[in-house]
């Protein structure tokens, strides 16, 4: 399911494999509290959300999780 997120990584973002591990792992937690009925657009959401959030300099993965479920903390 995480080939979804990786679609959408290119080369160039700089990402290292550890930030790239955190965001695949953010991406499945994310995916998982969806349950088994989320489309591949929501799918595709999430992973956009977690690709911006580490492009801004997020790298914690509780944060890109929230990133991903559209939740900021207040």
């Amino acid at each position: 399911m995480a080939s979804v997120l990786f679609s959408f990584v290119k080369p160039d973002d700089g990402f290292d494999s550890k930030t790239i591990h955190t965001m695949g792992e953010a991406f499945e937690a994310a995916c998982k509290s969806l349950g088994a009925f989320s489309t591949h657009d929501e799918r595709e959401e999430i992973a956009s959300r977690i690709i911006r959030a580490a492009r801004a300099g997020e790298r914690d993965p509780a944060r890109l999780l929230e990133a991903a479920l559209g939740q900021s903390r207040k």
